[in-house]
């Protein structure tokens, strides 16, 4: 379990603790935080039910309304977003262990390998099956392609691109290790002209209107900044504070730091529009020369409407 979920896992196990008197701290967090607190042990005791958000409720002793609405205030998640992290990472568990997809899905509380199927898709943008090889059997399309900030390496798989690095240097395998580090088990394969597909979607006048699909492995928190970043606008930035109080997390900047620079697919996912709270360009994975040249490529777009404003409209599946 982790970003949101785990530190509110941990938050509550602290404060809950034996040492704690089994009570919350004298000064909670919410009004609520008491209630809450006996909520989220409740799902995760009772998660292989995969109860619904009235049975929670329920346990609660509210309305399902209520309770629906106090959860996301008081936790910044919904009660079944919060489930599904408990059960993914209890999915995890079983098939690092080596339990087959099926056996995995009815150990985690999901009626079939289907239900366990769409919940990777939803979370992980990978299959269970592609988690548990790390990318065994996964076949990945990539080359090395020009864009209007340098050489990318790009990769492709049937789902959408997963990986896209700028490159420094001349060697024509830039880029190839870092690739297979994030998908060992992939079998990768040198297609220069799905690069150079991605790359002509991505800056083309003639295909302004389209969507990219970005398909990538990460963290709940992870997917969650990520997806965030999408809604920000070519032209526009936003600070790192700001981005946490967006995805309901005002006090995790660091931690929203951290999952930016874990970005696997540079400018698809535009992590470079993010700077410091006092303005100034804060770290960019790859470079912060680069990093301005790309803000102001598109500020003069957004500017003069320019043609070749990149389309902005990549979506994490």
């Amino acid at each position: 379990m982790t970003g949101a979920a785990d530190r509110l896992a941990a938050m509550i196990e602290t404060a809950t603790s034996p040492a704690a008197g089994g009570r919350p701290n004298s000064q909670p967090a919410h009004p609520d935080y008491e209630r809450m607190a006996a909520a989220i042990h409740w799902i995760r005791d009772h998660y292989a039910l995969q109860p619904s958000v009235d049975d929670m409720a329920a346990a609660a002793g509210l309305s399902s309304s209520r309770f629906a609405r106090i959860f996301r205030a008081w936790a910044g998640v919904t009660p079944g977003q919060y489930l599904r992290v408990v059960t993914l990472a209890h999915a995890k568990s079983h098939l690092a262990a080596g339990l087959p997809v099926l056996d995995a899905a009815l150990e985690s509380g999901l009626s079939s390998a289907g239900r366990i199927h769409d919940l990777f898709v939803d979370l992980e943008a990978v299959t269970p099956g592609d988690f548990g090889r790390r990318g065994a059997g996964l076949v990945i399309r990539h080359g090395r392609q020009a864009t209007p900030f340098g050489d990318a390496r790009i990769g492709v798989t049937d789902r959408g691109v997963c990986f896209w690095a700028f490159l420094d240097g001349f060697s024509p395998d830039a880029g190839v290790p870092q690739l297979r580090q994030r998908w060992p088990g992939a079998r990768l394969e040198a297609a220069p002209e799905a690069a150079a597909a991605v790359v002509e979607t991505a800056f083309g006048d003639a295909h302004r209107d389209r969507t990219l699909r970005v398909a990538v492995r990460g963290t709940h928190f992870q997917l969650t900044v990520w997806r965030a970043l999408l809604q920000i606008s070519p032209g526009a930035v936003t600070s790192y504070g700001e981005l946490a109080r967006q995805i309901g997390q005002p006090g995790a900047s660091r931690a929203v730091g951290t999952a930016i620079g874990s970005n696997p697919v540079a400018w698809l996912i535009p992590c470079h529009r993010v700077l410091r709270a006092d303005g100034t360009l804060g770290g960019y994975r790859w470079g912060p020369g680069r990093k301005q040249t790309m803000l102001d490529w598109e500020s003069l777009r957004r500017t003069t409407g320019a043609h070749g404003e990149p389309s902005g409209a990549a979506g994490i599946i």
